[in-house]
């Protein structure tokens, strides 16, 4: 007798972390997106969730006074497929689902791997004020359509990538934040040098450079004079600038 397929899992915000999770005030929220997979309808990768995790929990941490909440989105799927771009949809109905739940605050939408290009293009939501996206996977292939960009004009975008990405291909994400930032002028992208994909070797920069971005872009806090000076310089300084090792450790992020 034949195996009967699983039904697909609805798209979840998952659990809260920070605010929500106790009694303070929400005032703000970040959806972190997770990696995932060019072509796949297989469930959510329970690894690429947990890989976030550490993420949510320091930029939590670090908005805490500013109320700000985090959540790891759970997708439906993990593969993209093509013109289906699940993990975007997902990511849409996820900046929908925060809006339904904690009302007009400002809102992140923060991801890696797969999960930054869904954030990338999911961007444009009418909800969403900032966008982040780390290490982003993008289609390689000269022929397909490039990335969309224009949807990002008047948010600050943060691009970060690994210079020694095997996964990713560093160059392709400096190419859309170059694209990006000729409509977007608030568009930065920093380099870490001899990181790979999940930035081992400097988690605790990206953390705090991830944690500088979300607190100036959603509560109005002074930038880092680094990300000031990336959003300020033209191309290609801005969208090549180095992430310096130690970077945050006054701001108690890790």
């Amino acid at each position: 007798m034949a195996q009967r397929a699983l039904p697909q899992p609805a798209a979840r915000l998952g659990r809260a972390v920070g605010a929500a999770a106790g009694t303070s005030t929400v005032g703000g929220v970040v959806l972190l997106l997770p990696d995932g997979e060019p072509h796949s309808h297989r469930r959510p990768s329970s690894l690429s969730h947990a890989r976030l995790l550490p993420l949510a929990r320091a930029l939590a941490h670090a908005g805490r006074t500013d109320g700000l909440t985090a959540h790891v989105v759970r997708y439906r799927c993990r593969g993209w497929n093509e013109d289906d771009a699940h993990l975007a949809a997902d990511a849409e109905w996820a900046v929908d689902e925060a809006v339904r739940r904690y009302g007009d605050v400002p809102l992140c939408l923060a991801g890696h791997g797969m999960g930054a290009r869904a954030a990338l293009r999911a961007g444009g939501h009418p909800a969403v004020g900032a966008v982040m996206a780390l290490a982003p996977w993008l289609p390689g292939d000269p022929s397909a359509d490039p990335e969309p960009v224009k949807h990002l004009v008047g948010r600050p975008v943060l691009l970060v990538h690994g210079t020694n990405d095997t996964r990713c291909a560093p160059e392709l994400s400096f190419r859309l934040a170059e694209r990006a930032k000729k409509t977007n002028r608030d568009t930065c992208r920093f380099e870490v040098h001899s990181d790979g994909h999940g930035f081992r070797q400097h988690r605790s920069e990206v953390a705090a450079l991830a944690a500088d971005f979300v607190r100036g872009t959603l509560f109005g806090h002074a930038y880092a004079r680094p990300v000031t000076d990336a959003l300020a310089a033209p191309p290609p300084l801005g969208l090549r600038m180095p992430l310096a090792v130690g970077f945050g450790e006054s701001l108690g992020v890790g």
